[in-house]
């Protein structure tokens, strides 16, 4: 009996501290009702809430009998605690002369805020989203006000704001996450994010200022895919797609970069493809290979994206796909059929495939014609510089005999002047 009337009066007891606490002379603008919030080291006031300001009352902690004030003590409603730490912390009880409760007491000890990291990040070149974290655990209930505004750049004066471009909340999302979203942002201004820290000691702000174009990285390409090429085993066919995240536009496209690797080799191979597929060529025979991929800004603004979820793929172990001309007979095939009581096959070869390619990529064969072409027209015209320098040097084999006269003077001796006259 005793015990239910105990609890009875407890519901009492809160009901009537509920009740009283909407005329309390203490301010109560955190928590629930009745806690109040200090700082290890200082001194600390706590306020009878039950009570008119300034009436005497005296001071208990919760389940002692201990008087810790009386009301003699000239402070009224108030309980000073001279550099309060931890073990001052806990639950104080008030009475009035009469005896009667005045109220309860929480004290909860922490530290005022300190300014909050801030990091922002845009996915695609629309929208962008900032996070944050405490500096500082300050032990108390926090929140946190957030707020953007675009910066223009006014030529001499320098860096200033203009009322037109905001402040605006950024919303956070989902509400009271640590983060915050910006939609519709234009992808050529600059912003200022404003994160201030908020708890029942003070507030702490954090400005940050950002562009798109520094701050872009999108998130990895989806649906990566690994194939082998039937008949080639050093080949294997990547392909993937846009994140879903980066809206297609023509003006705005992503480049990729992949890597590959051999299973239970440590080092990546890296290639830069020029569409969303790629033929890897030097792959290793049999064994199975893992592929990834990341996105950047195809004018590198920001930075990669992360990888994408790693895809393995092997190559392919059998011939080349059999070819049936019209006539109807098969073609002979380029590798002979693996008999099923032949011995086991040879290690991988490291060594490039040396057979010939049927399916070479484009730019493949652009770079061979062009390269045979150059030493063709090199060859025929060093052959024909060689062959016109041998007809003109040549010497001439037959020994005619000398014309008459070829050395002689072409006008008579007797003809020139100052000759004697014979």
């Amino acid at each position: 009996m005793s015990s239910s009337c105990s609890g009875l009066s407890w519901v009492l007891l809160a009901v009537a501290v509920a009740l009283v606490s909407a005329v309390s002379p203490c301010p109560q603008a955190w928590g629930p009702p009745g806690v109040q919030y200090g700082q290890p080291g200082r001194s600390m006031t706590l306020c009878c809430p039950g009570v008119t300001a300034g009436a005497p009352v005296s001071w208990f902690r919760d389940g002692e009998t201990r008087l810790l004030q009386g009301p003699d003590s000239g402070l009224g409603h108030e309980l000073v605690l001279a550099q309060a730490d931890s073990t001052d912390e806990g639950t104080y009880i008030c009475r009035t002369l009469d005896g009667a409760l005045g109220g309860i007491v929480t004290l909860q000890l922490g530290y005022p805020p300190a300014r909050p990291v801030v990091s922002c990040q845009a996915a695609d070149y629309e929208n962008f989203s900032c996070t944050w974290s405490p500096s500082q655990v300050s032990g108390l209930p926090t929140r946190y006000l957030t707020s953007y505004r675009k910066k223009t750049v006014p030529g001499a004066d320098g860096q200033r704001m203009s009322p037109s471009t905001g402040p605006w909340p950024c919303p956070q999302d989902p509400p009271g996450a640590a983060r915050c979203v910006v939609h519709g942002a234009e992808f050529w201004s600059q912003y200022r994010i404003n994160v201030t820290e908020v708890n029942p000691l003070g507030t702490s702000t954090r400005l940050l200022d950002v562009s798109l174009q520094s701050i872009l990285r999108p998130d990895p390409p989806q649906g990566l895919r690994v194939e082998s090429v039937p008949g080639y085993p050093r080949r294997l066919r990547a392909s993937w797609t846009y994140p879903a995240s980066w809206p297609r536009q023509p003006h705005f496209l992503l480049r990729f970069r992949l890597q590959y690797r051999p299973a239970q080799h440590p080092a990546w191979s890296t290639v830069e493809p020029a569409g969303l597929e790629e033929v890897i060529t030097d792959a290793v025979a049999g064994l199975p290979h893992a592929v990834r991929v990341s996105a950047r800004d195809f004018l590198d603004a920001g930075t990669w994206s992360a990888w994408s979820p790693e895809a393995w793929g092997t190559p392919s172990t059998g011939s080349l796909p059999k070819e049936i001309p019209a006539g109807g007979q098969p073609r002979k095939q380029l590798e002979e059929e693996p008999q099923a009581d032949s011995p086991t096959p040879p290690r991988p070869s490291l060594l490039p495939d040396p057979r010939p390619l049927d399916q070479r990529d484009p730019l493949e064969q652009i770079a061979v014609l062009a390269s045979l072409g150059i030493f063709s027209f090199l060859g025929l015209a060093a052959g024909a510089l060689a062959l016109g320098l041998w007809l003109r040097l040549r010497p001439d084999g037959k020994a005619r005999p000398q014309k008459p006269g070829f050395l002689a003077p072409v006008i008579p001796v007797d003809k020139l002047p100052g000759a004697p006259n014979l």
